[in-house]
């Protein structure tokens, strides 16, 4: 059944008026006109919308096996990781890596070949599939993994959705004895105190700061670094033993309307910051927290893009290899603090060595170093100060997620993503997925 809709991503600009069908009911007639897939529309931007055809996997959300013995998990791609979830953990096992929302599919995960909080020893959600079925421009299914067809699986990981429909998946769950989360935080007076404390603290499995991105002077860059482990049924007190998997659901409010594009500016921003930090100085140390709070807790506000207005927020993320992270982290803050433009959502994550894909993921973002992402309100100052930050992140040989790209140039793009992508459009047109496979993101790069 093919119905009309508008579409926007996450961060609801742009938008578009869409044909929309089910993946799960026409696998079919891939020629009669260029498509898409769509997971749950958590991307931020255009990269999962086509108008002439985008096509939903709301049907394909069947679980198919699961091997207890080595954790080996089969499902097709509409499944999301909330489902996961809430079918395994309470079987012992959780997600190898996971984004910062579990509203997301499997189908989106390998797409964006998403990252965490651990990419720095866990490497991103690619380095643990062992394969998955890919819909391809002749209408054929092919079985993608190291070993077979290894070109498309590599250049799959990461490649937005271009290559072909992602139809089912395996990887392997880890196994985990509770649900529940050893959290410290640690204050950092700067940018350069916060690097210095994920650079101590490469061996725990978990971190991430939260950054007070208009502190300036001394202060620039200050943060609240969070770390964490997966605690041990030992680890737990009598009340959190009664509910070992953290399973007592959050009580999630929701955003009834848009705010007034004026309610976010300036003075609430840097009150908002301010009230932020002051608020971790006070819970700095240990605590344990359940898994929901700690790695999805934006997830426990429905709705919460409905802040920025009705308008629409652009994100930006970038990241910058590893000699170069410091210099370029504190030109992009500098930039921010200097537009009046600060962001309530400013998050730095370490990032690992390279994934074990290597360069031929082709269009796969993580690399050695640091990445930081910043929501901004959508206006004419903000797109500007976008395009700023994009000559400093080329300055030190960075790039941007597309995943969460809205208005990036292809001048830009190429420049950031270098020869990569003379060779993802080379196995594009090689396998017909030009043609087959289009999005309003790839048509505005040129991919």
């Amino acid at each position: 059944m093919t119905s009309e809709a508008e579409l926007s991503g996450w961060g609801r600009w742009p938008r578009y008026r869409c044909r929309v069908e089910s993946l799960g009911v026409d696998r079919t007639g891939l020629g009669k006109a260029a498509s898409i897939a769509r997971g749950l529309g958590r991307s931020y931007g255009d990269s999962a919308i086509n108008q002439q055809r985008t096509l939903t996997s709301d049907r394909l959300n069947r679980f198919i096996s699961f091997d207890p013995d080595t954790g080996m998990l089969v499902l097709e791609a509409g499944v999301s990781i909330g489902d996961i979830i809430a079918t395994f953990l309470p079987r012992g096992y959780f997600l190898p890596v996971t984004p910062g929302t579990k509203f997301v599919t499997v189908g989106g995960m390998i797409a964006s070949d998403v990252h965490g909080k651990n990419h720095h020893g866990a490497g991103s959600f690619g380095d643990h599939l062992e394969w998955f079925d890919l819909l391809c421009a002749d209408g054929n299914e092919r079985r993608c993994s190291a070993g077979e067809n290894s070109a498309l699986f590599k250049a799959t990981i990461g490649g937005m959705g271009l290559t072909g429909h992602i139809l089912r998946a395996g990887f392997k769950l880890m196994p985990v004895e509770t649900g529940w989360i050893e959290e410290e935080t640690i204050p950092a007076r700067s940018l350069e105190h916060a690097i210095e404390l994920m650079e101590q603290n490469l061996d725990r499995t978990y971190s991430v700061a939260w950054i007070d991105c208009v502190a300036r002077g001394d202060s620039l860059g200050r943060s609240l670094v969070y770390l964490g482990e997966h605690a041990a049924l030992a680890d737990l007190a009598a009340k959190q033993r009664a509910d070992r998997y953290a399973s007592k659901a959050r009580r999630g409010k929701r955003v009834p309307l848009d705010f007034p594009n004026w309610a976010l500016n300036a003075y609430s921003v840097r009150a908002f910051n301010e009230l932020y930090y002051r608020t971790g100085l006070r819970k700095a140390g240990k605590a344990l927290v359940g898994w929901d709070s700690y790695f999805y807790p934006l997830d426990a506000i429905t709705e919460w893009n409905r802040i920025y207005g009705s308008r629409g927020f652009v994100q930006y993320q970038c990241a910058l290899p590893l000699e170069q992270s410091t210099k370029g982290l504190f030109g992009l803050l500098e930039e921010i603090t200097a537009s009046g433009l600060g962001s309530f959502l400013a998050v730095l994550k370490r990032l690992g060595p390279q994934s074990q894909g290597g360069p031929e993921r082709l269009l796969s973002f993580p690399l050695e170093g640091y990445t930081l992402a910043l929501d901004f309100p959508r206006s004419d100052k903000s797109l500007a100060l976008m395009d700023r930050l994009d000559q400093i992140t080329l300055k030190y040989h960075g790039r941007v997620y597309l995943a969460k790209d809205s208005r990036m140039s292809q001048q830009t793009f190429e420049a950031m993503y270098g020869e990569q992508v003379d060779a993802f459009r080379r196995a594009r047109r090689e396998t017909g997925a030009s043609d087959a496979f289009q999005s309003m993101q790839s048509g505005r790069l040129g991919i």
